[in-house]
């Protein structure tokens, strides 16, 4: 007799010895917890995983404006680094690079905010094809009625992009109400990096409107 028909009689007997009522509730008990499993399975399935939630309260699932896709891609990307440090590159890095024509390896804030905003569906530049320079941003957002001067007083937005000159370029993800200004900068310490800025901007020139 193989082992599982022996497990199987040993089972009858088991049932025989016990009162109907007792087996009736085991039966009933081993139904709930099965159910009570199956509930916990499925409720598994859907839950969101620890950390979804993002600083300013959406994803992009339900950012609504082009700037706020952007941040909410950006989000996603902090932690970032070149490989090696100092080199200007990474599997990553080559990556943003490729949303922006002409590139090659260099300082990479504007091939990041250029990625970024591609794949928030808002790409840069009149014919979409991103920015290599930060200088080149800022012109392009004078140009075309995107430009917010910090000179003017009026804070950005969660999802606009800030300028420092011709250095510099990164996203905003908040403003404090005390204005304190909180970005996230691709090439800032060799990595995509969440900053804090005074309300200044720490000296921004200005901030450039997604959409």
């Amino acid at each position: 007799m193989s082992v599982e028909n022996v497990l199987a009689r040993i089972a009858e007997l088991h049932q025989g010895l016990v009162p109907p009522s007792t087996a009736a509730q085991s039966a009933v008990n081993g139904a709930q917890f099965a159910t009570m499993l199956q509930g916990q399975s499925s409720s598994a399935g859907v839950a969101a995983p620890a950390g979804a939630a993002t600083t300013l309260g959406f994803s992009g699932a339900t950012a609504t404006t082009a700037g706020q896709r952007a941040l909410a891609f950006a989000q996603g990307e902090v932690g970032q680094t070149e490989q090696p440090p100092g080199s200007n590159d990474s599997p990553r890095i080559a990556d943003y690079r490729s949303s922006t024509a002409g590139s090659g390896i260099g300082p990479w804030c504007a091939y990041f905010v250029s990625y970024a905003a591609q794949q928030a569906g808002a790409p840069l530049g009149e014919a979409g094809q991103g920015f290599g320079s930060v200088s080149a941003v800022s012109a392009w957002a004078q140009r075309t009625g995107r430009w917010n001067p910090a000179a003017s007083g009026t804070p950005p937005q969660a999802g606009d992009l800030i300028v420092w000159g011709g250095e510099h370029v990164g996203i905003v993800e908040s403003v404090d109400p005390d204005g304190k200004i909180h970005t996230i900068e691709g090439n800032s310490s060799n990595a995509v990096t969440r900053r804090t800025h005074d309300a200044s901007g720490d000296g921004a020139t200005g901030y450039v409107r997604l959409g």
